[in-house]
């Protein structure tokens, strides 16, 4: 190759180069408002502390089958804000009116990040926490009893929380099969304590309509806190006889809920 050759090729590779750094530095675009007159086929699944996005599999399979467009988002659990950045970016590649779902931890990431999506229509709670303006996740669980998961949940020295593997099927997914929950326990992704007491500064559930499955055999969040949640929102109640991870043992009702929730909003 020429010398004048070599010099094009190497200006195009730093062109190229600099086009990737752009795009990857780049601020996500801002979700779409929704149409008023849409049928809602957009949902969005936010995970919790301790699993990752692939303890929706179940739900996301009954979703699709229905005909949604279904999206997980991968949290980081490394704090709150970024956690809602994770959900902002899935949000904005949206098109049309979405339903926004949180799980445990991913109650207080929907809380702050479908606020001011305007593509998100309505808003389901599974077994979630769902914090006031100004509360963090730890305020809403003060107004129960302690959750016997608490006392698994162990600190290392990087001031990560880690679910102990031993209790995590009796505390976490006592319906689970044991066989899938050593999978699920092999796989759990720790969550950064601090995240826990870092407040929401917006709760989408003042402006937008609220569905709330409450896990009536929950040892992670008890019952009674999650009822006291839900009414405060003004929830859609639905009660299902679950441990804590109900994506995974009663996927069905989880998604029959989701899809509830994606007809009362469908044209509004």
């Amino acid at each position: 190759m020429s010398p004048k050759h070599l010099i094009r090729a190497a200006l195009l590779g730093f062109s190229l180069l600099a086009a990737a750094a752009g795009a990857q530095t780049a601020a996500p675009s801002a979700p779409q408002p929704a149409s008023s007159s849409e049928p809602v086929r957009n949902v969005v699944l936010v995970h919790g502390a301790f699993v990752d996005g692939s303890s929706w599999n179940p739900v996301i399979d009954l979703l699709q089958k229905k005909g949604y467009h279904v999206s997980a988002v991968q949290n980081p659990l490394t704090s709150l804000a970024d956690d809602v950045a994770a959900t902002r970016r899935v949000l904005a590649r949206q098109t049309g009116p979405t339903i926004l779902v949180g799980h445990s931890w991913g109650g207080t990431v929907i809380t702050e990040a479908g606020a001011d999506a305007p593509n998100v229509v309505g808003l389901v709670y599974v077994a979630a926490i769902a914090p006031d303006v100004g509360e963090s996740t730890a305020d809403p669980l003060k107004h129960g009893p302690s959750a016997p998961a608490g006392a698994a949940m162990k600190p290392d020295d990087g001031g990560f929380l880690w679910f102990d593997p031993a209790a995590y099927h009796s505390d976490f997914a006592a319906d689970v099969p044991q066989t899938l929950t050593r999978v699920l326990s092999a796989a759990e992704q720790p969550i950064a304590a601090k995240a826990f007491s870092e407040p929401v500064s917006q709760a989408a559930w003042k402006t937008k309509p609220s569905w709330y499955v409450l896990t009536t055999n929950d040892r992670a969040v008890e019952p009674e806190t999650q009822q006291w949640m839900a009414q405060r929102i003004g929830a859609t109640i639905v009660k299902v006889p679950s441990s804590h991870l109900a994506p995974v043992s009663h996927a069905a009702e989880v998604a029959a809920v989701i899809d509830q929730a994606a007809k009362a909003r469908s044209g509004q």
